[in-house]
This record gives structure tokens, C-alpha cells and sequence, in this order.
């Protein structure tokens, strides 16, 4: 059987001190872990039970004595606990610092931020790449497939490790505004106010299938081994840098392609006539892929990709979205972008027409902006003055004192 020092190794060799890094962190972080014992598994949707759960997760700024100023903020796909700290991968700033941070709209001087990685992730909440402690091996795809209402799930026992009832808010984009509605739904008494952005209720066929194309890429790559890739000291890097490249390209509006690059050539005056890449669209995409594959586990992009796809609320509720949110006390503030065609105005504004029809109290906006779904993570002065207000009201309506002003 290959050791661990031999797998490192071969990783190493095969793709970078990065990789070697990224394979520490899914079992031992660079942050705070609360570990939950074989008395305390997790029951999943697919019908087993999850035990030995490791959630892996950031805190910024502080509880107040009542611990009531908590906001929980939901990563998506590619993101990880590091909000707003420096990814111990990558070294780059969080992943959402626009809009977290001290004195921004979820001011960490005021609230008690909260963010976990989401189970089948890869950063040190357990996951295909996360050792298996009945085996000594990687889990690989001996991993049960997780929902969006697992990952809601968990971080729900990861709140009552960290002694919080209450939620002031729950927050977060595309994938992670599908948490913040599972959030609501699931544990209504304990939401006072949602911010889900750029996402659905439902992932559309449309968007399945761009999944699914970057699953088989990644499953095509010789070096998957049928998910055994870790024990026997390789990595399907050609297949998830081309499944990252394909998403990416839906990341992004075609006026915002058009704006970044257009057809220019990448370092040269003429085409070379060949395969290499001639457009700067091109080098940027498999930059793109490159980088990923250094910080993100093959697998793990498999399972949580599927979660997404498994997404439906409206289906657990007898098929009316409404349904999820009857008698909700929950305040909600949905936000779409124009140019958004990952999870269009239109998804956003089903979700508000479900939350009118329940009698929810909610708000919507939409925001024009060229960058796509990319958006919600990129400096957009409307969303930060959206945010800002509603977390504003939220609070003095919660109880909190009011914001210090500058």
C-alpha cells in the first residue's frame, strides 16, 4: 500500500507545493475545526449516517455577551471558509472581502462572522479528500454524495458547537445563496433575516448540464483512477483545469469577455496558425484552470457540483416553492444582476413571487451590471449600499445597537 510520504511525494512532483498543501488542509486546516464524534453522526438525504464530521471553519470579529450579532456567510462552489483572511493555499486575500470586513457592510467590528466550508469541500470540512478514519485512506468516492440540506445541516451542528441559537442574518451568493434559502427553510426560528444572491431555488437543466460536462472532463482524465487518485499518488489535473475553464466561461457575461479581451492575441502581432494559445481569452482560461487545480480537490468538485444540481425546495415541499417559507417570520432581501445568466433575474424573481405568496416580508433589487454572475463577488457600489441597509435595518430591528458612524 502506498504511504502517505510516497502519495505527497508523487503530488509534489506532479503538480506543485500547492497541491501538496491542498491535500494537508482537508485534514488539518489553517483554522478553527470542531469535530463531532461517532455518538453524533450526521443523517444525510442519502440515507446513511456521516460520523467522525469535521467542519472546518473562520470566525471575524466577536460574539456580544448575548450572541446575538451572529451572521453566517455561505461560500459557493470554489469558495472556503477564508471570507476574509488570507487563503493558506493560494496566499490571495478572501473571497469576499468587498463586502466583509471591518467597517464594511458585514462590519466584523459590529457582527460575530461565521463562515464554514461546506461538507464535501476540500479546505477542512470532512470530504472525498478528507481521510477516512475506518479505513486510514481518503474517503474518494467511498464518500456518500451530499445535498445543499446536508451542508445546512451540518453547519447547523457547527452553530450549536459554537453556543449560537440565533441568526442575525444568513448571507451568501449562487451556491451559497442556495444554503441561505435551505437555511430559511430548514430552520426558520432561527433566521431572522436572509440575504440570498445570484441564485435559484432549483438548478435549471441548463445549468446541470454544464456541470455535468466538467464532471466527465474530470472523470475522463486518466489520473482519476475511478476516484482512487490520492491512494495511488496522482492527480486528474488536465481534467478538472478543463471542467474549471468550461465554468468559468459561465461565470462571466459575454459583454464582460468582450470588455477584458475581446479578440485580442495574447503576446503577438499574428495567429501562429496553430493550436497554441493565440487569444487572450485563451491564455486567460487556462490560467484559470491552471491555478484551480492547485487549490481544489477533483473529487470534491464532483460531489459539490452534484449537490447543487440535486437542489430542487420547491420539490420537498409537495412541489409549491411557497410552501417553504409558510409562516416564515424570516426578513429576506433577494438580489439578481442583468447580466447574470447562470441564475438569471427570472430565478430570483420566482423565489420573491414564492415569498409574497407565503407572506414573507422581502425585498428584491436588481442590479445592472455587465460582470455576470461573478458579480456578487466583485466591487458593485448597488450591492454594497444594498447590503449595508438591509443589514442596517436588520439589526435595529433585532435589537442591536446602531452602527457607529465614521
Amino acid at each position: 500500500m502506498t504511504s502517505f510520504v510516497q502519495q505527497d511525494v508523487a503530488l509534489q512532483d506532479s503538480a506543485g507545493a500547492s497541491v501538496l498543501q491542498a491535500r494537508r488542509e482537508a485534514d488539518d486546516p489553517h483554522s478553527p475545526v470542531a469535530r463531532f464524534g461517532a455518538r453524533n453522526p450526521l443523517k444525510l438525504d442519502a440515507g446513511v449516517e456521516l460520523s467522525h464530521l469535521q467542519i472546518a471553519y473562520q470566525t471575524y470579529g466577536e460574539p456580544n455577551a448575548a450572541r446575538s450579532n451572529a451572521i453566517l456567510v455561505c461560500h459557493a462552489l470554489t469558495g472556503d471558509q477564508h471570507a476574509a483572511s488570507l487563503n493558506p493555499v493560494t496566499g490571495k486575500p478572501g473571497w469576499w472581502e468587498t463586502l466583509v470586513g471591518p467597517g464594511k457592510p458585514i462590519d466584523t467590528e459590529r457582527f460575530y462572522v461565521i463562515c464554514a466550508n461546506v461538507l464535501g469541500g476540500c479546505m477542512g470540512t470532512t470530504g472525498p479528500a478528507s481521510t477516512n478514519p475506518l479505513t486510514g485512506q481518503p474517503y474518494g468516492l467511498d464518500m456518500p454524495v451530499v445535498t445543499i440540506r446536508d451542508m445546512v445541516n451540518a453547519q447547523a451542528m457547527l452553530l450549536d458547537h459554537l453556543g449560537i441559537d440565533k441568526l442575525l442574518c444568513v448571507a451568501g451568493g449562487s451556491m451559497g445563496g442556495m444554503q441561505v434559502l435551505q437555511w430559511a427553510a430548514s430552520y426558520p426560528e432561527r433566521v431572522f433575516s436572509a440575504l440570498p444572491i445570484a441564485t435559484g431555488a432549483r438548478h435549471s437543466a441548463q445549468n446541470i448540464a454544464f456541470h455535468e460536462v466538467g464532471r466527465q472532463a474530470v472523470m475522463a482524465d486518466p489520473d482519476w483512477r475511478g476516484g482512487r487518485y490520492l491512494a495511488e499518488g496522482v492527480t486528474p489535473h488536465r481534467g478538472l483545469a478543463v471542467a474549471r475553464m468550461a465554468a468559468h466561461i459561465t461565470y462571466m457575461s459575454d459583454q464582460s469577455l468582450h470588455n477584458k479581451f475581446g479578440r485580442r492575441l495574447q503576446n503577438r502581432d499574428m495567429p501562429t496558425f496553430g493550436f497554441d494559445a493565440d487569444f487572450q481569452v485563451e491564455s486567460y482560461l487556462r490560467h484559470q484552470g491552471e491555478s484551480f487545480v492547485q487549490r481544489f480537490d477533483p473529487n470534491s468538485y464532483l460531489y459539490v457540483t452534484r449537490a447543487m444540481d440535486y437542489f430542487d425546495l420547491a420539490a420537498d415541499h409537495g412541489g409549491v416553492l411557497a410552501n417553504a417559507f409558510r409562516g416564515s417570520k424570516t426578513r429576506f432581501c433577494v438580489v439578481s444582476f442583468t447580466s447574470d445568466w447562470l441564475f438569471p433575474t427570472e430565478d430570483s424573481r420566482a423565489i420573491v413571487h414564492a415569498l409574497n405568496a407565503s407572506g414573507a416580508n422581502v425585498s428584491f433589487t436588481e442590479i445592472d451590471s455587465d460582470k455576470g454572475h461573478d458579480a456578487f463577488l466583485l466591487h458593485e457600489p448597488e450591492l454594497t449600499a444594498i447590503t449595508r441597509g438591509f443589514l442596517d435595518s436588520a439589526a435595529r430591528a433585532f435589537g442591536l445597537p446602531a452602527a457607529r458612524q465614521a
